[in-house]
C-alpha cells in the first residue's frame, strides 16, 4: 500500500496471520487474547463507556469486541490504510465478523491525529489506539501533542488506552510514551496481557486519564459486564482484569523509572 507492506500469510500453527512492513500483527489463533483484552478492560474501567473512538485496527478484532458491549452506541473505528481493511475483510473474516455491518458502528479511513485533532472536546468515552510500534506509519501515535488532544476528546471521565510494546524487549518504548502521556493525562498507568505469538513475554498496555482511575474489583468488574451483556470471552475474565494490573518489578520499573538522583 502507499504506508506498508501488507502480507496475509498461512501457518500451520497459527493459522492465517497478517504482517505489516514484516512484523506480525495478528494471527487467527491468538487475536482472541490481545483483542479482548484492549478492548474490555477500558470500557469496563469506565464502566459507562457509550462512544468508542478506535485508531487503527485495520484487521476488525477491536471493533468486533467493543460492540460486543450492548452498552455501548457508537463506535467509531479510523483507519489510515484502505488495504488493511481490504485485506482483512477478505482474509481473515472471522477476526471482525459481523462488526463491519453492525448499524454502531463508522469505519473511517482517514488519518487517525487529523481525526483527533479535530473531535470536539468531551466527544468520546474511551479512545483505543491499537497501533503498531512508535515508528513507520504508526510513530506520530506515541506523541505529547497527540495525547494533549486526546485527553481533550475524552473530557473529564474518559479512559485513553493504547499498546506499549513488550517491555522485556522494549522497555523504552513504555518508558517514554507513559512519560508523554503523563504530561497530557492527569493518571498513567499500565497493565499486562500474555499474547503467545509475540516474542519477550508480557505485552504492555498502556492507560491514560484525566482523573485518578478507581480499579474496579472482581465483584464490580462483574456487574459492568453483565451489565454490558459480555459473554463468550476466552482470556478475559474479572479475575483477570483485576490480576492484569499487578506488573511484575521489571515492567513497573519500565513504567514508572526511579527518578534521577
Amino acid at each position: 500500500s502507499p504506508y506498508q507492506e501488507i502480507e496475509v500469510i498461512e501457518t500451520e500453527s497459527h493459522g492465517r496471520v497478517l504482517l505489516l512492513d514484516g512484523v506480525v500483527q495478528v494471527t487467527e489463533r491468538d487475536e482472541f487474547v490481545y483483542q479482548e483484552m484492549i478492548a474490555h478492560v477500558p470500557l469496563l474501567l469506565h464502566g459507562d463507556a457509550r462512544r468508542v473512538l478506535i485508531v487503527g485496527a485495520g484487521d476488525g478484532g477491536v471493533l468486533r469486541r467493543v460492540l460486543q458491549h450492548q452498552t455501548v452506541h457508537k463506535a467509531v473505528m479510523v483507519e489510515i490504510d484502505a488495504a488493511v481493511i481490504r485485506l482483512s475483510r477478505a482474509h481473515l473474516p472471522g477476526i471482525g465478523g459481523a462488526a463491519w455491518d453492525d448499524p454502531r458502528a463508522t469505519v473511517i479511513v482517514a488519518d487517525g491525529i487529523a481525526t483527533v485533532a479535530d473531535a470536539p472536546a468531551a466527544s468520546f468515552d474511551v479512545i483505543i489506539v491499537d497501533s503498531t510500534d512508535p515508528e513507520g506509519v504508526g510513530e506520530v501515535l506515541f506523541t505529547e501533542a497527540f495525547y494533549r488532544n486526546c485527553a481533550r476528546v475524552l473530557g473529564s471521565a474518559g479512559v485513553l488506552v493504547n499498546q506499549a510494546g513488550v517491555p522485556f524487549m522494549q522497555a523504552d518504548e513504555l518508558a517514554q510514551s507513559s512519560a508523554r502521556r503523563a504530561r497530557a493525562f492527569a493518571h498513567v498507568t499500565a497493565y499486562a496481557v500474555a499474547v503467545p505469538t509475540y516474542v519477550g513475554g508480557l505485552m504492555a498496555i498502556g492507560v491514560a486519564c484525566n482523573t485518578p482511575l478507581h480499579l474496579p474489583g472482581v465483584d464490580e468488574i462483574t456487574r459492568r459486564a453483565e451489565r454490558a451483556g459480555l459473554t463468550g470471552c476466552r482470556y478475559w475474565s474479572p479475575p483477570v482484569q483485576e490480576a492484569a494490573f499487578a506488573l511484575p518489578p521489571y515492567m513497573a520499573a519500565a513504567l514508572y523509572p526511579p527518578a534521577n538522583p
